[in-house]
């Protein structure tokens, strides 16, 4: 019997052999341009770091100064000239950078009086300003008697870019005027006399602002806030030109009316209502 003869291996390459009988493998990579091997985050990371420190050396800082200190960097940054000059006040002054002395209102409606006083001159002793005498002489003289220690805890005086400044202020058991009017009360007066008195001498030019809070006229009552602060600043000078300040040295007379509260987010607050005498530089 014949044999089945074995199949032909015609059909295959006649190059084959064991070499090449491993299969053909392309491998394709896709290069993605940073990835998370990239510096980009890091750079991020960094800014981030860099600004929590930041923001925590902040806090440490606000916890650490004082409410004077406060006020007095507030100031120094203020974008406009109205607050450099209305709120003005320095952190590091003879009785701690404010005024004379103030008056803040307790949670219980009570006030309690809080000693302050003016900050240093900005020229330094080498370049001594105009208004430091009439400062001194107004410290002075609101030191010489006993009621005039008690009328003197109504006075800040702050220093502004204009000179020094004294602020009258009302508060709940003082007020400069009767209220609506223009008609100064009898203690008013005799603040006056004290600071016209010490400033006579001087040759110094004043400016006088009138302030009043933001509460609203009755209904059938003629007049505006606007009207009253202008006239309550004229009754000031017409007071001064009675205790011996010369007529010329008034370089100004203005009211502001509420638009420059003294306690910004109260517009109510009975310390909004003021007089601010200016000795100027």
């Amino acid at each position: 019997m014949a044999s089945t003869p074995a199949p032909s291996d015609a059909g295959f390459d006649a190059g084959f052999d064991g070499r090449n009988s491993r299969p053909v493998i392309v491998k394709k990579v896709t290069i993605v341009a940073g990835g998370h091997h990239g510096g980009a985050w890091k750079v991020a990371y960094a800014d981030f770091v860099t600004a929590m420190m930041a923001f925590f050396l902040l806090l440490w800082l606000l916890n650490a100064t004082t409410e004077e200190q406060k006020q007095g960097l507030a100031d120094y940054f203020a974008p406009t000239l109205v607050q450099m000059r209305e709120n003005s006040a320095g952190s590091n002054g003879l009785l701690g950078g404010r005024s004379l002395s103030n008056v803040t209102s307790e949670a219980n409606g009570k006030s309690e009086k809080e000693q302050l006083a003016i900050t240093p001159p900005l020229g330094g002793s080498d370049n001594p300003r105009r208004s430091e005498e009439t400062r001194r002489a107004v410290e002075a003289m609101l030191q010489s008697t006993p009621r005039l220690r008690r009328l003197a805890e109504q006075v800040r005086l702050v220093r502004t870019v204009e000179g020094i400044r004294l602020d009258l202020v009302d508060d709940a058991d003082f007020s400069m005027f009767h209220l609506g009017t223009t008609v100064l009360t009898p203690d008013a007066r005799t603040l006056l006399g004290a600071i016209a008195e010490a400033a006579a001498a001087q040759n110094t030019q004043l400016t006088l602002r009138g302030h009043t809070d933001a509460l609203p006229w009755r209904d059938g009552v003629p007049g505006n806030n606007w009207s009253l602060s202008a006239g309550r600043a004229e009754a000031t000078r017409m007071e001064l030109l009675r205790g011996g300040i010369a007529k010329n040295r008034f370089a100004r007379i203005e009211g502001v009316a509420d638009r420059e509260p003294l306690i910004a987010d109260n517009p109510a607050d009975p310390r909004n209502r003021r007089i601010s005498i200016t000795v100027l530089d």
